[in-house]
C-alpha cells in the first residue's frame, strides 16, 4: 500500500537559494545542530517565525542525548521482546525497566541543565 499523497499547501516544491560568508554559515549550522535539527528546519522556522525547540542544547550533549535514546530504543525493543515471553526471566525484566528509567532521567537532566 503506498504512502498517501500530500496535498499542494504540505509539499515543499519551491527551492531559494542562499548566499552567505563562511562565517554566517557557521553561525547558521552550529545554531542548528545545538537546536537539534537541520539547517533547512532552522533557516524554515526562523524566517517564518515558527517556534524554535526551547532548549539549546551544546553539541556534546545533543551526541550524548542521541547516544542515550538510541539506548534506550534497544532497551524498549528488548523488554517488549521479554513481555512477549521470547527472555522469560522475571530478573531481566525489571533490570531492563530500571535501565530505561536511569536513562530517561539523564535525558531529563541534559535538557533542563
Amino acid at each position: 500500500m503506498a504512502r498517501p499523497k500530500k496535498d499542494i499547501q504540505s509539499l515543499k516544491a519551491i527551492r531559494i537559494n542562499v548566499r552567505m560568508t563562511v562565517n554566517d554559515f557557521l553561525i547558521v549550522s552550529d545554531s542548528a545542530n545545538c537546536l537539534g535539527i537541520g539547517i533547512p528546519e532552522y533557516i524554515r522556522r526562523k524566517t517564518t517565525g515558527k517556534a524554535m525547540p526551547r532548549t539549546k542544547v551544546t553539541p556534546h550533549d545533543r551526541q550524548l542525548f542521541v547516544a542515550l535514546s538510541r539506548i534506550g530504543n534497544n532497551l524498549n525493543q528488548l523488554t517488549k521482546k521479554a513481555h512477549l515471553g521470547m527472555h522469560t526471566p522475571k530478573l531481566l525484566q525489571k533490570e531492563l525497566l530500571e535501565l530505561k528509567e536511569t536513562i530517561d532521567q539523564l535525558k531529563l537532566n541534559i535538557v533542563n541543565k
